[in-house]
């Protein structure tokens, strides 16, 4: 057995390097990982996975399954082998259907998790390469850098520190500082700096591994609103079932028939009437939709986040990546008075890592390339990095040359500035910044300290563009088409905000993030700001936007000033938020924003009753995409982040998260469907059933016709998941009145119509009661499954869009086999072809009255919600 982490820890980096045999420059070989994966095993923690016999075994094993079960064994009692035989086998087949779309929705999820894999730069053969993070094995030597999950407990061996966060381990409340030496746990998480490190221990050797070997730990996931609302639907169906069975039993007792025969049916009835598919049909529905979704680059990590996915009606798009091209590239860069472009550009790539494909710097080392620099970049050697920082906002390195070392300094101007001394005059480069900025421009400043030097001397300026991606503008249109109100937030300054949102359509009301953040007198300023603005509108309108913005931002600093020392009285900023919502609300979009400014407007929104849709990709996103209703990782995402998203892009733009919201609304179309549809057929059944027993006395179907009736309803209703349903124009909210009621029509006037074919064949026809019953197993069967032609769509069934060839052919194949059972008597009284077709007929004639009447409900719910 290897060392612990801890036992690492007590060793030095070369002692360590001896232990586990590895060259620090080269790293491992390919060849030896390949043996030491075969050692150790893959770099990952097993999942529990449930047994094929468990998995089989549940299924006959809970309150449905032993209904049947006492069913046919009550059968058996009576002697009534030919319906214990069919019940058996019906529930046999319907076990492994269950058990056969359970296994395509788990490989669905397989794949689904495969695609989310996570990634480590390691350092095999002397090179870096991105490998999947379950390949590493003790001894590989990896980067890791801002935003990364650490993969494997790791000892650092190069770098000056790294800001680790590991409080989900070990409950610090704070991100602890790492230096060479010291030992990084797997799953802590990057928060600040960059190191090499060299993998110790992988797997459940890992403390975190040994931390989940010791505690089973079982995350429930909190259900979505449309979850529960079909849960609510189950419930309500199952309790009005239990009560109209009891009914029946209770009068079976008073008439004191055969109560063995009569509890059988009972059991049988309600089996059929309870939705027993319902969580089959939900998991199914939900696999598709993440399938459907994952082909167009979009991989849900929650099935149940697609509907919250299908009620988004604000979407929160970042700007880099998703709106533009993420592809900087330089334009005429300025350089300060004593250099040149050639030595500005080789500073700026002296002050970068190629390796390290940061967007920022990949144009830099492009330019280099372009112009023949890379030759003077191998005449210099880096001694120290220290990679950017959010919060010093600039990257720094130490580079040994012929004429002896130096130091540079990379990033925000405004910061790179700062370091050049106060003597320094700064307003011209200034100047030229702000003109960048205002032609959409991000610009970097450069600046270097020779041995001799007391402070930076300022090299240049090198502007950035990303332009807009070439689809942005028309996903937004359709977007917007689609309901959806789109809010670009970015952290670029004001003007870079503005040029790209007019460019795009976005609009024009782009704000300072930073009106948002703070406690609650920031809120008070901004209304102030907002109250300034409009009124400097009004009295001067001729002003410009620059102006007005210019005077509004005096009377924050104003504000702001007086607020330091104001006390508020209590529930004074409560009573105005609603002035904050409705600012937030009316904006097309923040500049400047922080993560702590995304999770405020996430929680703005939400409380105005908005469905929140919020993009980000970076560590310190995570709390506002776990506190979106639908948080959304985009391409090129850190771990932390994709591991907080319930969405994550594999391909960049917003035109994949459009497809998504599309994609989610025909999935949610399809389960809504399915509600009306269960609901709908459950009140037919079971009311007919029993106003039938308890009027007339009479018992339209007997029990093994129940059977047959629920097994070939399973059919179809599996074939809803795979349905062509329409993407609502909307954004779409769950409205339970107009599904109950609908679906309450629909029941009732099943109820009528199968009394109407019960009084034809008794009254009219006079049949023997063994062949009204095959008459009304045979309406039953058929109106049953053209009920669902009537429920998939909110129009005519003869409109687009047209059923699924596999749910068509699906209904019809089962309705054929139910005429089948109904004419040469299989297990039922026969009643011939003629009849048969007397029954299409009339089942026909009532799916179009049945057609025309759901137009009618929804045409007078929609106008009454109007009205109201």
């Amino acid at each position: 057995m290897g060392k612990s982490t801890n036992d690492y820890e007590q060793l030095t980096i070369e002692e360590t390097l001896r232990e586990l045999a590895v060259e620090r420059a080269t790293g491992l070989s390919a060849a030896e990982a390949e043996q030491r994966l075969q050692q150790y095993g893959a770099n990952e923690i097993p999942e529990k996975e449930e047994s094929l016999a468990h998995r089989i075994f549940r299924r006959f094993w809970g309150p449905i399954p032993w209904m049947i079960e006492a069913a046919a064994f009550l059968s058996a009692l009576v002697n009534k082998w030919e319906d214990f035989t069919i019940i058996m086998i019906l529930l046999v087949t319907n076990v492994f259907i269950d058990f056969w779309q359970e296994s395509k929705a788990l490989s669905a999820l397989k794949v689904l998790k495969e695609k989310l894999a996570k990634r480590a730069l390691v350092l095999r053969d002397g090179r870096f390469q991105a490998i999947d993070a379950a390949g590493l094995v003790p001894g590989d030597i990896i980067k890791v850098k801002i935003g990364d999950l650490i993969p494997a407990d790791l000892k650092l061996i190069d770098g000056d520190f790294i800001l680790a966060d590991q409080s989900a381990l070990t409950g610090e409340s704070l991100p602890v500082t790492k230096k060479a030496g010291a030992v990084a746990y797997s799953n802590s998480i990057v928060k600040q700096g960059e190191m090499l490190g060299m993998v110790v221990n992988t797997a459940l050797n890992t403390f975190f591994g040994k931390t989940v070997a010791l505690v089973a730990r079982a995350e429930s996931e909190e259900k979505s609103h449309f979850q529960k609302a079909v849960i609510h639907i189950g419930n309500y169906l199952i309790l009005i079932t239990v009560f109209l069975a009891a009914v029946i039993l209770i009068t079976a007792m008073f008439r004191q028939e055969n109560m063995l025969e009569i509890l059988r049916f009972t059991l049988v009835l309600t089996v059929a009437a309870i939705p027993v598919a319902m969580p089959a049909i939900l998991s199914v529905t939900m696999a598709v939709g993440a399938m459907n979704l994952a082909k167009k680059h979009a991989i849900v990590s929650r099935l149940v986040a697609i509907e919250e996915l299908a009620g988004v009606d604000v979407l929160c798009s970042d700007k880099t990546g998703t709106l533009t091209q993420n592809r900087m590239t330089v334009a005429e860069p300025v350089v300060h008075a004593g250099h040149t472009v050639e030595e500005l550009m080789l500073f700026a790539a002296l002050c970068s890592k190629k390796e390290n494909n940061d967007p920022i710097e990949i144009p830099i080392f492009e330019y280099l390339q372009q112009h023949g620099g890379e030759e003077r970049l191998q005449q210099y050697r880096q001694r120290q990095f220290v990679p950017f920082d959010p919060v010093s906002k600039r990257t720094e390195a130490t580079v040994e040359g012929a004429e002896g070392p130096f130091t540079l300094a990379k990033g925000a101007p405004q910061v790179i500035l700062e370091l050049c001394g106060e003597q320094f005059e700064a307003r011209e480069v200034l100047r030229q910044v702000e003109d960048f900025a205002g032609n959409g421009f991000r610009t970097i400043g450069v600046a270097v300290k020779r041995q001799t030097d007391r402070v930076y001397d300022f090299v240049g300026l090198i502007p950035l563009f990303d332009p807009p991606r070439d689809d942005s503008k028309a996903t937004i249109d359709e977007a917007i088409k689609l309901g959806l109100d789109v809010k670009m937030v970015t952290g670029d300054n004001l003007a870079i905000a503005r040029q790209i949102a007019g460019v795009l359509g976005i609009g024009s009301e782009i704000y300072n993030a930073r009106e948002l953040s703070g406690a609650s007198t920031r809120e008070l300023v901004l209304m102030g700001q907002v109250i300034a603005r409009t009124v400097y509108r009004k009295l001067t309108p001729e002003i410009s936007d620059e102006d007005a913005q210019r005077f509004a931002q005096g009377v924050v600093k104003a504000l702001e000033k007086e607020f330091e020392t104001l006390t508020l009285p209590k529930g004074y900023v409560k009573s105005h938020e609603s002035e904050i919502i409705e600012v937030i609300e009316n904006a097309s979009g923040f500049a400047q924003v922080f993560p702590e400014d995304k999770y405020l407007i996430v929680d703005k929104l939400q409380k105005a009753d908005h469905i929140v849709g919020m993009t980000g990709d970076g560590v310190n996103d995570a709390p506002a995409l776990k506190k979106a209703d639908a948080g959304i990782a985009v391409s090129g995402a850190t771990d932390a982040a994709r591991a907080a998203a319930d969405l994550v892009l594999l391909a960049p733009g917003l035109s994949v998260i459009v497809d998504a919201i599309k994609g989610a609304r025909i999935t949610f179309e399809r389960m809504k469907s399915y509600s009306v549809y269960r609901i709908a057929e459950t009140i037919r059944v079971i009311l007919f059933m029993t106003a039938s027993i308890l009027i007339f006395n009479f018992y339209p179907v007997t029990a093994i016709m129940i059977i047959i009736l629920a097994f070939l309803n399973d059919i179809p209703i599996l074939a809803i998941a795979f349905d062509n349903t329409k993407a609502d124009e909307k954004p779409i909210r769950w409205n339970m009145t107009e599904v109950l009621t609908v679906a309450t029509v629909l029941g009732i006037l099943g109820v009528i119509s199968s009394f109407g074919i019960f009084y034809i064949a008794e009254e009219y026809i006079r049949l023997s009661p063994a062949v009204v019953q095959s008459f009304v197993f045979l309406k039953l069967a058929v109106a049953g499954h053209l009920t669902i032609f009537v429920t998939r769509t909110e129009g005519r069934f003869w409109q687009k869009p047209y059923p699924a060839p596999v749910l068509f052919w699906a209904a019809v194949a089962t309705k054929v086999v139910a005429t089948l059972f109904a004419v040469y008597g299989w297990f039922i009284a026969p009643i011939g072809w003629k009849y048969a077709a007397l029954v299409w007929v009339y089942a026909f004639a009532w799916f179009l009255v049945n057609d025309f009447i759901k137009i009618w409900v929804y045409k007078y719910l929609r106008k009454e919600k109007l009205i109201s």
